[in-house]
């Protein structure tokens, strides 16, 4: 428990940063800086060193702070004042940040140019893992995967209380590392076709069309013929089995880097989610209508492929690219993680993402996954309800004691880590009997309010 030197009980003095997490700050802020020079063309002719200390002293600093942070206090949940923050409860800050992130992705999307400096910086590590010179894809992934791994490790400590986060958030910095960074880019290193092995269609949603069907077969050796095998035995035989033991949280929460970075670098904003029925409302047609959209344009393709050309003439590769542009370009990236501080983190996932529309029917439908609530030990307290980053009021399933069987549910466990009582727990069981209506509990007495 940390001591409070003050004697005020009106208006204690907030604890404040020591000199140890000072000092994390300060390097911290040195590599960013540096970081910020290259991107001028500054030292540009030490690249290895200034990458290595730009990325060294960011990460150092980070994990100073951190660790200082969390282990000299308790372990538990600790949002403390985390709505009069500025940067989590949509403040100046956060318009700020939100801005910023945005303007990120148009800049990389579109005017790669822009950040020709620091893409030379990235030359070195490109060499030495891919063999190739750096792009403006591989600053993104390299910034996204430290991005993860940094906001792992503080995730790792906030909520060291939990073996199911621990277990969890260390499979997604494991597949982000692994699957989503170093093998594709050793694949490039030894010829082979870039391929991300935890990512399917319709998420990554040219892996079904023609077009790279076509491309990886065509690859010498068997390869690029197990790619192909490897993305359709996901997406339509593992895919079904996994969800229909575990629930879509076998891939929303542990595998895919969507879900990864939403739940590192975006737990800060996880409280942001609409949780009103008029979200929910929209978020069922919106994510339903992506789902659709992506059917159709791979249809299309197939049909016309099949046909060569004879059926739909042109028109199936502007709307292939009218999906890519929208969906690919401007949903999952621009809206999906740059509105994370005003809109919470599962922006993608929640409205535009057809991979957990897909998942989120099976759940929905046939699947042995449901959070148990024991609603006579309820307190009303809203904690599981306000950092359910899918939006969901699961408060008023735990006050009925009914399980909660939602497509939209990641699994990602913070509703039942939060909650001071134990009452939701993460289960597998039978499908018989998972979807419950049962009426309200009193305390913890057999007596019922049937409404």
């Amino acid at each position: 428990m940390e001591n409070n030197p003050s004697i005020s009980i009106s208006n204690p003095h907030p604890s404040g940063v020591d000199i140890i997490q000072k000092t994390g700050l300060i390097l911290f802020s040195v590599g960013l800086l540096l970081f910020l020079i290259a991107s001028t063309g500054t030292g540009m002719k030490y690249p290895v060193l200034l990458l290595s200390l730009s990325i060294g002293l960011s990460v150092g600093g980070a994990f100073i702070y951190f660790f200082r942070k969390y282990l000299t206090k308790s372990a538990g949940v600790k949002n403390d004042q985390i709505w009069q923050n500025s940067l989590t409860s949509r403040g100046v800050f956060a318009w700020l940040f939100g801005i910023f992130l945005t303007g990120f992705y148009i800049v990389i999307y579109w005017f790669p140019s822009v950040l020709e400096n620091l893409i030379r910086l990235m030359d070195p590590l490109s060499n030495l893992i891919r063999g190739n010179d750096s792009d403006q894809w591989f600053l993104y992934g390299t910034l996204y995967t430290l991005a993860i791994g940094v906001m792992g490790v503080k995730a790792l400590l906030k909520y060291r209380h939990s073996n199911y986060q621990i277990i969890r958030t260390s499979s997604i910095i494991f597949f982000q590392l692994g699957f989503a960074y170093l093998i594709p880019a050793v694949l490039q290193l030894f010829n082979q076709p870039e391929f991300y092995f935890s990512y399917f269609w319709p998420l990554k949603y040219d892996y079904l069309f023609p077009s790279t069907v076509n491309y990886l077969t065509e690859q010498p050796g068997a390869l690029g013929v197990f790619m192909v095998f490897w993305g359709a035995a996901m997406i339509f035989v593992a895919t079904p089995i996994l969800t229909y033991f575990y629930g879509k949280r076998w891939y929303c929460s542990w595998v895919c880097g969507c879900g990864g970075l939403a739940n590192t670098a975006g737990d800060p904003f996880r409280q942001l989610s609409d949780k009103s029925l008029k979200a929910w409302k929209i978020e069922r047609w919106m994510i339903y209508s992506v789902l659709v959209f992506i059917i159709i344009t791979t249809s299309f393709l197939w049909i016309n492929s099949y046909y060569n050309g004879s059926v739909f003439g042109n028109v199936s590769g502007p709307f292939a690219n009218t999906y890519g542009f929208l969906i690919g370009a401007i949903f999952s990236g621009v809206i999906g993680v740059g509105f994370y501080p005003l809109m919470g983190t599962r922006v993608w996932c929640r409205f535009g993402c057809p991979m957990a529309a897909i998942l989120g029917i099976q759940q929905r439908l046939f699947s042995r996954f449901r959070i148990t609530t024991n609603g006579g030990q309820c307190i009303s307290c809203g904690n599981c309800s306000t950092y359910c980053e899918m939006g969901i009021d699961v408060k008023a399933y735990a006050q009925k004691g009914q399980n909660i069987v939602r497509a939209s549910c990641v699994g990602c466990g913070m509703c039942a880590t939060v909650c001071p009582r134990g009452v939701l727990n993460l289960e597998n069981g039978p499908l018989k009997g998972r979807v419950n209506d049962n009426p309200i509990l009193i305390g913890n007495k057999e007596a019922k309010l049937n409404l």
